[in-house]
């Protein structure tokens, strides 16, 4: 067990975590159990995972109707270069 700081940081209240518990993460999940006890739990970096959640809930009519939306655009207009 190891004795650590607690400090304010901003608004917030930060705890200053030894670097015998160094976590490889940049965002962390904190719960309190049953008796108090904070929990920190790491979150894995799995970057564009809800991108690709939103991305699997398009149907089919929903990419036709994109499809179609950008067949009726008007051509381009030519204009002077600046």
């Amino acid at each position: 067990m190891i004795t650590s700081r607690v400090f304010m940081n901003g608004n917030s209240q930060a705890v200053r975590i030894p670097v015998q518990f160094r976590m490889n993460a940049s965002r962390v999940e904190i719960s309190r159990n049953d008796a108090g006890d904070l929990i920190i739990h790491p979150l894995t970096q799995d970057r564009g995972s809800a991108f690709l959640e939103a991305l699997e809930s398009f149907d089919d009519d929903f990419v036709a109707a994109l499809e179609e939306a950008h067949r009726d655009q008007p051509p381009l207009q030519e204009r002077e270069p600046l």
